[in-house]
This record gives C-alpha cells, sequence and structure tokens, in this order.
C-alpha cells in the first residue's frame, strides 16, 4: 500500500472515529444505565448491547461516502450477515483494494456504567483475500471514548514502519496537542502493572495460578510484606494495548482462546475470548515499541474476521520478554495449556 493512500486513509479515519466518538459520548451522557446496559442482540462473537448501536449508523454512512471513491471490504461485529460488507455494491470482494476491520466499541461493559474510557479500533490492510491476516494490517488507529466526567480523550495511530503517535483532545474548547506514546523501559515487573485476562468467568482458577507461579519463579513473591506485582482488569484490548504502549503496564497476556480449545482442562471454559477486531490496532502498541505474539512468540496470523478466537501476550520491552517468555511458555506447558 503506497504512502499517499495510507495518509488519505488516516485521515478518512480520523474523520470517522471523531464522529462516532461524539455520538457514543452523546448516547451515553443522554440515558440511564439501565437503557445503555439491555441487550440487543446476540452474535456469534459477542453480546451486543444497546450502547453499541450508537455509532453503527455512523460507521455505515462513512463507509457508503468512502466507497464512492475507492473499493473495500468492511469488517466489524453485527454488520451485514457474515460481519462484512463490500463498498461500494457493486465492487466484487475478490476486486477490493483494501480490508477495513473496525471495532466500533472495545470496552463496551467499562463505558455502559460509565465506569472506564472504552475504544473505537480499526486497522487497514492490503486485500489478500482470506489469507490476510492480522500482521498484514499497515495503518491502524485507536480514538479513546471517556467517561461523562473526563474532558480529555486521547487517539493513537500508525502507520506500520513510521512510528506510533497520538493526539489529546480537550472535548470542551476542542483544543490538542501531540505527544508520542512510550513503553516502560523497567527491567523487571517489580513496583509495575502485570497481569494476564481474567476478567469474565470460565477457568479463572487456571490463570490465576499460572500467574502466580510465574511471579514466584520470577522471584516476586519472596517478600510477603511486599506488594510488588500490580493487577489492573481493563475490559478492554485496545485499552490493554493503550496502558503498554503508555509506559503504565509492562506486561499484558490473554490466553482465553486457548483455555476454550485445551483439551482436558478442569473447570467449565470461558464463553468469551479476543476476536480479530478487539486486537486490530495492536500495530499501534508495536510501532510505540511493545512487543506483541502469540503463545509461541510469532506475530499475529488471526484472520480478519469476527469469529476466530485469538491469544496473544505483549511485553513492554525487550528486556521484559527476555524474562518472562521462558519462564510462562513453561508454565503453559506444563498446564497443558499449549
Amino acid at each position: 500500500m503506497d504512502s499517499d493512500f495510507l495518509t488519505r486513509a488516516l485521515g478518512q479515519l480520523k474523520k470517522i472515529h471523531l464522529a462516532m466518538q461524539k455520538v457514543i459520548i452523546q448516547h451515553a451522557r443522554s440515558r440511564d444505565l439501565q437503557e445503555l446496559s439491555n441487550v440487543s442482540r446476540h452474535t456469534d462473537s459477542d453480546t451486543i448491547y444497546a450502547i453499541d448501536e450508537s455509532c453503527e449508523e455512523i460507521l455505515l454512512s462513512y463507509c457508503h461516502e468512502w466507497g464512492r471513491q475507492e473499493c473495500f471490504i468492511l469488517v466489524a461485529e453485527g454488520i451485514g450477515e457474515t460481519g462484512s460488507i463490500v463498498f461500494p455494491n457493486e465492487c466484487n470482494a475478490s476486486d477490493a483494494d483494501f480490508i477495513l476491520i473496525v471495532d466500533p466499541i472495545d470496552g463496551t461493559r467499562g463505558i455502559m456504567y460509565d465506569k472506564r474510557s472504552a475504544w473505537i479500533l480499526s486497522g487497514i490492510a492490503p486485500n489478500h483475500g482470506k489469507k490476510t491476516v492480522l500482521a498484514d494490517i499497515q495503518l491502524a488507529i485507536q480514538t479513546e471514548v471517556p467517561l461523562s466526567k473526563q474532558y480529555l480523550a486521547d487517539m493513537l495511530f500508525a502507520i506500520k514502519g513510521r512510528g506510533c503517535k497520538a493526539e489529546r483532545l480537550n472535548l470542551f474548547n476542542k483544543e490538542q496537542y501531540d505527544f508520542y506514546p512510550r513503553p516502560s523501559q523497567a527491567k523487571t515487573l517489580k513496583h509495575g502493572f502485570a497481569m494476564l485476562t481474567k476478567f469474565f468467568p470460565g477457568r479463572k482458577q487456571i490463570t490465576a495460578a499460572i500467574e502466580e507461579e510465574l511471579l514466584a519463579r520470577l522471584g516476586l513473591l519472596e517478600d510477603q510484606e511486599s506488594t510488588y506485582v500490580f493487577d489492573d482488569q481493563y475490559i478492554s484490548t485496545g485499552g490493554q494495548f493503550y496502558e503498554l504502549a503508555m509506559g503504565h503496564d509492562r506486561f499484558s497476556g490473554d490466553f482465553r482462546a486457548h483455555l476454550m480449545s485445551a483439551p482436558g482442562l478442569r473447570g467449565k471454559p470461558p464463553g468469551m475470548a479476543a476476536h480479530p477486531y478487539d486486537l486490530c490496532t495492536e500495530l499501534v502498541a508495536r510501532e510505540a515499541g511493545v512487543i506483541i505474539t502469540d503463545l509461541s512468540g510469532n506475530p499475529l496470523n488471526a484472520p480478519l474476521d469476527v469469529t476466530s478466537n485469538v491469544s496473544w501476550l505483549a511485553y513492554a520491552n525487550a528486556d521484559l520478554k527476555k524474562s518472562i517468555e521462558p519462564v510462562l511458555m513453561d508454565l503453559l506447558n506444563e498446564y497443558h495449556i499449549l
């Protein structure tokens, strides 16, 4: 994908994200919590709440307009019968120039209760048909949907090979300033945030046991009177990547997909795992310097669809990866996750 297209597409996605952000904020602030948390419908990938539907019309409207200029495939949860639509209508999927994958609201459960920011996520990859995977994404952008009491919102974006940039917008006076996210450079997890995802029921005891044993083998549980490592369950994959890119977290991992499929594990499996649309902005964190891999240490290669279950690991820097990865791999094998 050439530089001119990626620059032009970034501008288009910024406009779409800001329009969606505005609608979601208005929707969230004009309705009570009970109404926002009503279940609208269920899909194969997730539960759709009332707040989720607030921005779908905006997304489709902008894509119809964009489709007058270029042929592309939109992949998004709850869109069409299969989670994808080709724009314009007369274009064949095989002729599309690129795939746009979107999560209109990542972190629905946090924002609908006004507990924590949600994120609008988008990624663009050249169209390689069904062979297109997360690692093919060349442009990604994530935009914060803040709480009702919050007046600042961040937007992070990256073009592959150009690094990560960010903008912080004052929602009241529209002032904006640029900044560059920087992951933690700490060499250990001591006195930092690090966690494995366990924010939904389902084999949480296995995840917690692996997490505890990981910290023990890293020598972080030797002093029982000190609290060395902190846990923060942010129910948003885009939010987790943001925390890593901003230097707030040092390590995160999510292997719910493997907990769902690994045979012989005790307990009821998780009912949900991360999907490609949840992970479509991992390029942003990587371009900031975060190291993100699958459970084998390879780039994420899940197809750009709405149903695949994906496990991932993320390290703020190479020193942390070097110390954590081999220990964690041993544990995942010992617990029969791999």
